[in-house]
């Protein structure tokens, strides 16, 4: 369009001008096929990845789908080769494909005969690949089906899996849905991202924190009516997984087994801790032996942007069982979101975080950026130390600490998280706040005792460490304060915030503060951790520490 809101340029990124009256518009268009790399105040810049387009690909949509959404949005004309790129790019998905053959078993095949001869000569590929039974048609040993897909996908050639998964052991179960304001139903947007799910066999539902990604998977299993196992990131998020099975499923407390540090039970619906899974007895991962222990119908992959890469090897061996994978984002920092692709499935369905808090799914929230000018002392420190340790003495300045008092005196009324990395520092404003503090090391039974005190108003706040990431449910939390992070984190911040996004029954809005040193690496890696939620129309607003000190 002329004067539109986007530069498209030949090094496969766009750049979107987001005060544009059509900005939100095309970020929706464009958001199916690009990745966001840069979000400061004017211009966003986005790339085009083959990943990107592979998803896109593999959600049902075309290469002519996505040129036309540059097409109505580019302020000028396009590049020839990049259209030509994506084109090609987005052809390379489904040339080859995992099929069952009637006679021959699992079976590669491609109508392309030269796609199949490269890969064939490819030396880490060729082992995993018997021999040719008709026209384009490879055997394929079934164990090798997930690190078949692994290998293809590194050189460039994803393969379709259409091959298929076994039932399981049946077992009925259903959801409890009641009518009326007070009975649970699952959503629309919940249906529909189970159907997308079950349509694809395998794959990755994106929604955000807060948005019941619990739900999808609960209407999977109840689509899969077979044994089932769950993996999720800690046996509090077990636990939780556990209540609203129960509450909201024909599920019976004997149904549903624990295999985690305190129990190691396996029962028709089973979830399991991937602490559990990843720990070493004599060297050897043995509880990885779960996996065989029953015949799932179904693996659920709660968090799945933390999966451990022992877990992926094993998924390597599941690919006949349909796999589920719940995120609110699919960004990984180890750079293994292509393994994802291959192991877990493509994303089958994803909904903006402002589309579902237009409709009130999610609370509104404010996103602001404190900017802490450090003492001199503080200044010298940080300059005469080491770049390993320079983030953290800018992350836990301690002046810090007054900001964060006079943040938590503006909210009397709310439920305040204090969020942080270090525990020195989460020890210290505990002190200063007179807050009960949780990290790793406290106890289960006391976290469990905190958070419930927590949702009932007994204690109005709770400093906590990273441990509280993810998969907490603490649903009337509206303020979050976060004075330090996992470097540059982005997937870290968009779960701090997902702490606090469900929806209020006052409709209140929620407050997200971030507390970062100015002049420092604390600033730099700020910016890059905000960068996913900006992609989600999220802005935050800088201020300076002396505007909250008044």
């Amino acid at each position: 369009m002329p004067g539109g809101p986007l530069i498209v340029q030949s090094d496969r990124t766009l750049l979107l001008e987001i005060d544009h009256e059509s900005a939100d518009e095309c970020r929706g268009a464009i958001a199916p096929f690009a990745e966001l790399e840069r979000a400061p105040e004017h211009v966003h810049t986005y790339r085009i990845t083959p990943l990107a387009l592979w998803n896109a690909s593999a959600a049902g949509h075309d290469a002519e789908q996505c040129v036309d959404a540059l097409l109505s949005f580019s302020r000028y004309e396009l590049p020839q080769a990049l259209l030509i790129d994506i084109v090609d790019t987005m052809s390379r998905y489904g040339r080859l494909v995992l099929l069952q053959d009637p006679i021959f078993g699992l079976v590669l095949e491609s109508h392309d005969d030269a796609v199949l001869a490269e890969v064939r000569r490819n030396k880490a590929i060729a082992p995993l690949l018997g021999s040719t039974v008709g026209p384009g048609l490879v055997l394929v040993q079934p164990a090798d089906r997930g690190r078949l897909k692994q290998a293809l996908i590194k050189v460039g050639w994803p393969a379709e899996d259409r091959a298929g998964y076994v039932d399981g052991t049946a077992f009925a179960m259903s959801l409890n849905e009641e009518e009326g304001p007070d009975g649970f139903q699952v959503r629309t947007y919940q249906r529909h991202a189970a159907e997308a799910f079950w349509a694809g066999g395998s794959g990755v539902i994106v929604l955000p924190c807060g948005a019941g990604k619990t739900v999808v998977g609960m209407a999977a299993i109840a689509k899969a009516q077979a044994t089932t196992l769950i993996l999720v990131t800690n046996t509090v998020s077990a636990r939780q997984w556990r209540t609203e099975l129960l509450a909201k499923t024909s599920l019976r407390p004997e149904d549903i087994g624990e295999y985690s540090g305190d129990r190691k039970e396996i029962r028709p619906i089973t979830i399991a801790t991937y602490q559990v899974l990843i720990s070493k007895t004599k060297g050897e991962y043995r509880h990885m032996e779960i996996f065989d222990t029953q015949d799932w119908g179904l693996i659920v992959y709660d968090e799945v942007h933390l999966l451990p890469a022992p877990v992926f090897r094993a998924t390597a061996d599941l690919q006949s069982r349909r796999r589920l994978g719940l995120t609110a984002t699919l960004i990984r920092e180890d750079g293994r979101e292509r393994d994802v692709f291959s192991l877990i499935g493509p994303k089958r369905y994803d909904v903006p975080w402002r589309d579902l808090e237009v409709q009130g799914w999610i609370a509104p929230a404010v996103c602001t950026e404190v900017r802490v000018t450090l003492t001199d002392d503080e200044r010298m420190t940080y300059a005469l130390s080491e770049p390993d340790v320079s983030y953290r003495v800018a992350s836990t300045a301690v002046s810090k600490i007054a900001v964060v008092e006079a943040l938590v005196k503006r909210h009397p009324d709310d439920l305040i998280l204090v969020i942080g990395q270090y525990l020195d520092q989460l020890d210290s404003l505990a002190f200063h706040l007179g807050a009960p503090l949780i990290t790793g090391a406290t106890p289960n039974q006391e976290r469990e005792k905190l958070y419930d005190a927590f949702r009932k108003g007994e204690v109005k706040m709770l400093v906590v460490s990273k441990v509280a990431n993810f998969s907490i449910d603490l649903p009337d939390a509206s303020v979050a304060i976060q004075v330090s992070g996992t470097f540059g984190s982005r997937q870290e911040e968009a779960q701090r915030l997902g702490r606090i996004l469900r929806p209020k029954s006052d409709g209140r809005q929620a407050n997200f503060y971030t507390v970062v040193s100015r002049d420092t690496n604390d600033q730099s890696f700020a910016a890059n951790r905000q960068r996913f939620l900006a992609e989600q129309g999220y802005s935050y607003t800088i201020v300076d520490a002396s505007d909250v000190l008044g």
